[in-house]
């Protein structure tokens, strides 16, 4: 019975996310924007939302948490999230035909798991062991699936279709938070990650703040350049990037750069356009 439930909460999703990109489609056909945000009218009402729920209750948990959690702790508590996330890491560097570095991944489960005590502390990092973010989004597009139109979800912040498709099929039955049986011990898990990552975006967020002259722009922006490194480990091709760049030419207002100190704690992702978000989809991940 409850795979039944699942199976068609799953189909349900599916649908509404295939409605979302055929309405996007179709809209972008009649307007002169961004063509890679298609539905950008849509998309700025739930972003205005996300960016009211954020104010209003999301950073001020977070500020709250970070005033009464100590930085050691909130870095044992990042590590510890980090450490079960490279189980799926790892498989997905399979999946994109990359044995080595999944290797590396399931390398960096053992020591933390063991040596690093659960995972709050990264003693595979210290060893050389870099630290990496694959998710099934990432997989469809080392494959040469597109990414289809950007979207805003409510409560989640920054996605595109082949993001949000992946993250709602595919990422979230394999995240063992969001998966753990025990009800209590899984909300409990799942909103400390969250608050947690919140915390770590508070430095981030404030210079978007104070840098973007349009914080939706700034936000797509970047999420859209950032997912496109991630899916070619940092070396995109030069005529994707080129698009990219012209695209923001095109459509952006002029902002002031955007400098993110570069550490692990403020997460992998220095556009947090909404911060209770479970996986990467805004993901960050």
């Amino acid at each position: 019975m409850k795979n039944r439930l699942k199976l068609a909460s799953a189909l349900t999703a599916l649908r509404r996310i295939v409605a979302i990109g055929a309405a996007a489609t179709l809209f972008g056909c009649a307007t002169a924007g961004n063509p890679r945000d298609p539905l950008e009218p849509v998309n700025r009402a739930f972003f205005s939302f996300n960016d009211g729920f954020d104010k209003a209750i999301a950073k001020p948990l977070a500020e709250g948490y970070r005033s009464v959690v100590p930085s050691f702790a909130r870095t044992g508590v990042t590590n510890f999230f980090s450490n079960i996330e490279d189980l799926w890491i790892a498989i997905n560097d399979l999946l994109q035909g990359k044995p080595a570095k999944a290797l590396d991944d399931w390398t960096r489960l053992f020591l933390n798991t063991t040596i690093g005590i659960a995972g709050l502390f990264d003693v595979a990092s210290d060893l050389g062991l870099e630290k990496r973010n694959e998710d099934f989004g990432q997989t469809l597009g080392a494959w040469g699936v597109g990414t289809g139109p950007y979207l805003v979800i409510p409560f989640l912040g920054s996605s595109t279709l082949r993001d949000a498709l992946s993250h709602g099929l595919v990422d979230v039955h394999a995240d063992l938070v969001v998966q753990h049986r025990k009800v209590p011990v899984r909300n409990t898990l799942f909103a400390l990650r969250t608050i947690n990552l919140r915390a770590n975006l508070l430095d981030a967020s404030r210079i978007v703040e104070e840098a973007a002259l349009d914080k939706y722009t700034f936000t797509r922006d970047a999420y859209l350049q950032r997912r496109q490194s991630l899916v070619y480990d940092g070396n995109p091709p030069r005529d994707s990037q080129s698009s990219l760049d012209s695209d923001e030419a095109d459509n952006a207002p002029v902002s002031e750069p955007l400098s993110v100190p570069d550490d692990k704690n403020s997460a992998d992702s220095p556009v947090p356009s909404i911060p209770l978000a479970g996986l990467p989809i805004s993901t960050p991940q």
